[in-house]
């Protein structure tokens, strides 16, 4: 191994932080090198929803959506608490005031923003709650990046011109008018893209190729099937990293210093057993292995909230594919989850990381891995059930998915408390028609009540479940990724178990342990500060570069 190169800033990973890494960095002035592991682009950003959570920006104030500084921060309190340092007030104070510069920059390079406007925070009743702070990218022409579209992961990601604020109109299409109308104008969006020559895709996959353009026309290399191996420090600081694959490892020294923004450990399955105690079900890339926070952490970088993902409900595919995350399923109406003995123990329609940790919790008391998804014959008629697009005979085979013309039979064949089953469904069924989950409280957020088919009276997240034939979806604590990492700061510098940073590292995206702490404040908390801190590290280290 010899020294070959010297840049400005090296940056691991091609995801949302990786790249809004690389931009402000080059923005800066600093050569940018970028390095990916995989032999393709794109990350766990590339299948994710795309969405960016960021208080008080200016796309939502352009859509006439109020919000403020302080109302940000006062929710970022309410629904975060006190967890520590990763979420210390200057975090989310640097979080909440750098909103305006990235999306403003962004959007001069050419990103087209769209404000979700219907989307509500995850907690909208407490203190500075609101709808409407998630922004993401508008469908984006895959041919605008010509044949390195074809090193990416966009296969991944959705292949249609969808939004996210279609989404939740476009599970209940054979429902609603309004779930119809949505879906015709999908239709309409992508025969438009189609008859113009375009190949549009949305969500996850627009947000990367968008950000991935941006970094072509600054001229940065990206280098693929280049993993960072480890860093190299003198003097106590990071002055750049060993790259690529064993046989061909060679030395790129940082002027600047070192941006790791790789992801977290989803699928490294020995760190998930030891700090989760499950062996993982994640839908993020299968190349989240840890080997960025592995690497920082060697360098002597401290790590935090190790133990905790963003959670939700998954569905294990048994190695037939990615697996998937039950999302709007669990919340719409004539549907239960219950546990291995039959009875509820969440409000089903809670947000995904919510749901995920009351799983966790219950297994602790009574088996609730798996749990399943109880479904009424109108759930599956009306009600688009994305865990079954990729195959549900296949589901049906491995045990994953169950039919029974009855809830007797269907109570027999999950191996159910026949008596605590029946009691379930018909305290939930009294719930139904009147309205009030008494347990649960299950369609009284405004959250709730955007998964949820309003043609349904007098709650919109309950229906009875009597009719059949009945069927029932496996589900499992799967999750987004990891949100345990590193240790930064607000200037997303790495820190050390002292609380002193290390000259050179930074960090950002799920490579840190989150801003957001145990809990997910709004959709998009994910991608939302991996951007913002990716944005900052960038900006820090070509700073240093003399």
């Amino acid at each position: 191994m010899t020294q070959e190169e010297v840049v400005d800033v090296l940056v691991a990973g091609t995801g949302a932080a990786g790249l809004c890494a690389a931009i402000a960095a080059a923005d800066a002035g600093a050569k940018v090198l970028v390095v990916e592991s995989a032999d393709r682009w794109g990350g766990t950003t590339m299948r994710s929803g795309g969405g960016l959570w960021l208080p008080d920006n200016p796309v939502m104030r352009r859509a006439g959506i109020a919000d403020s500084r302080a109302e940000a921060l006062t929710y970022l309190k309410a629904a975060i608490g006190d967890v520590g340092p990763a979420s210390s007030t200057a975090r989310r104070e640097v979080f909440v005031d750098t909103v305006d510069e990235l999306v403003t920059t962004l959007e001069r390079h050419g990103v087209r923003w769209s404000a979700a406007k219907k989307y509500p925070d995850y907690y909208p009743e407490r203190p500075g709650g609101k709808i409407g702070r998630s922004i993401e990218p508008r469908p984006y022409d895959t041919k605008r990046l010509g044949s390195w579209i074809e090193q990416s992961r966009v296969k991944d990601g959705v292949p249609l011109a969808v939004l996210n604020d279609d989404f939740y109109e476009l599970n209940r299409a054979w429902s609603t008018p309004s779930g119809f109308v949505r879906g015709a104008r999908l239709v309409f969006r992508v025969l438009g893209g189609l008859v113009t020559g375009k190949r549009q895709v949305g969500m996850g996959a627009a947000l990367a190729c968008s950000l991935m353009e941006i970094v072509r026309q600054q001229g940065t290399e990206v280098r693929l099937g280049t993993p960072l191996a480890e860093l190299l420090v003198e003097d106590g600081a990071v002055v750049g990293a060993v790259v690529g694959p064993p046989e061909d490892r060679r030395a790129v020294r940082a002027r600047g210093g070192v941006v790791l923004g790789a992801g977290g450990f989803a699928h490294r399955t020995e760190w998930r057993q030891k700090h989760h105690g499950v062996p993982g079900w994640s839908a993020a890339s299968q190349d989240d292995q840890g080997t960025a926070i592995e690497a920082g952490a060697r360098a002597g970088g401290a790590l935090a909230l190790m133990d905790d993902a963003w959670w939700g409900a998954g569905v294990d595919t048994r190695g037939a594919g990615m697996n998937g995350f039950v999302l709007s399923e669990r919340s719409m109406p004539y549907s239960i989850v219950v546990d291995s003995s039959g009875a509820r123990y969440v409000n089903e329609s809670t947000s995904y990381i919510d749901f995920g940790h009351a799983m966790l919790e219950r297994d602790q008391q009574v088996p609730a891995i798996p749990s399943w998804v109880v479904m009424d014959v109108r759930a599956r008629r009306r009600y688009l059930n994305t865990s079954l697009l990729n195959g549900r005979e296949r589901h049906v085979a491995n045990g994953t998915l169950v039919y029974a013309d009855t809830l007797e039979e269907l109570a027999r064949k999950l191996g159910l408390d026949p008596d605590t089953f029946r009691d379930t469904v018909q305290r939930f069924n009294g719930f139904a028609r009147t309205g009030k989950d008494l347990d649960f409280g299950r369609g009284d957020s405004a959250y709730d009540r955007y998964y949820s088919d309003p043609t349904v009276k007098p709650n919109p997240n309950l229906a009875p479940i009597e009719r059949g034939p009945f069927s029932a979806l496996r589900i499992v604590p799967g999750d987004l990724g990891t949100k345990g990492g590193l240790l930064t700061d607000e200037h997303a510098r790495v820190l050390r178990e002292d609380g002193s940073a290390i000259a050179g590292l930074y960090a950002a995206g799920n490579t840190t342990a989150s801003v957001m702490g145990r809990t997910y404040p709004g959709p998009g908390s994910t991608i939302g500060p991996a951007a913002v801190f990716g944005w900052i590290g960038g900006q820090q280290a070509a700073g240093r570069r003399g």
